[in-house]
């Protein structure tokens, strides 16, 4: 159903991302890479590698309006369309509130939040002109309950899901559908961690994240999947 099909995907130089770009690419869709660093054309090579040759990589700052306005029209200007927009990329840092500073604050906000409303905005023209196309951004847990030590990574998390909830709720006359994947514990690189440690053994893995959005982007047309949470068995969480 994704096949010839194209997509953006933030964040996709390693951990989820770059699973979530492999994922897609074995549906058969163009990829557009977008990441931080030079990391990301490491990403594209080794997609390449595995024999997905419509791969673009680009470095940019998501939370640049310019430059993701420019991944876009560079997106279209190689493909001709656009059908999905993954947005990935996200940061994050465990602090009390009197710990943390303004910049961090405001780093995490400007990806985590920032981020998403303008990939989202950039894309919109083209899907809106189509009457076509699926956002789907990927938040976290703690978008439906609290954590302490966690307050900035939280709060953006929950700017998300209104966010997207409301932004649903515009697009849906125009055929564009919006949802928003939150997991739980997945063995990854965030918040400065590494991936593949003894302890994160019964973590979610970054193909489940993977996996998570083919199935809500293959959705038929009749169907919106507004959002899906999914937890390691070893997680206890509050229900909301």
């Amino acid at each position: 159903m994704l096949k010839g099909q194209t997509a953006i995907v933030t964040g996709a130089s390693r951990g989820i991302g770059k699973e979530i770009a492999v994922k897609l690419a074995q549906q058969g869709m163009k990829l557009t890479l977008i990441g931080s660093s030079e990391e990301i054309y490491q990403s594209a090579e080794d997609l390449k590698k595995l024999g997905y040759a419509d791969v673009l990589p680009i470095q940019a700052d998501i939370s640049d309006e310019a430059e993701i306005k420019d991944a876009v029209e560079k997106t279209l200007q190689k493909y001709k369309q656009l059908d999905l927009l993954v947005n990935n990329a996200g940061v994050g840092f465990f602090k009390r509130v009197d710990e943390t500073t303004l910049d961090e604050w405001r780093k995490v906000f400007e990806v985590n939040v920032q981020g998403v409303f303008l990939g989202s905005k950039a894309v919109m023209p083209h899907m809106k002109e189509r009457k076509s196309g699926t956002i789907i951004t990927i938040s976290s847990d703690v978008a439906r309950y609290t954590i302490p030590n966690g307050s900035a990574y939280t709060a953006t998390k929950y700017a998300v899901q209104g966010f997207s909830g409301s932004l649903a709720q515009e697009v849906r006359e125009y055929g564009i559908r919006v949802g928003t994947i939150n997991p739980g514990m997945v063995d990854t690189f965030f918040a400065e961690s590494k991936q593949g440690l003894e302890e994160k053994r019964d973590w979610l893995k970054v193909e489940d994240i993977a996996n998570a959005v083919v199935y809500m982007a293959s959705a038929p047309k009749h169907m919106m999947i507004d959002e899906i949470v999914l937890h390691p068995f070893v997680q206890n969480y509050p229900i909301a």
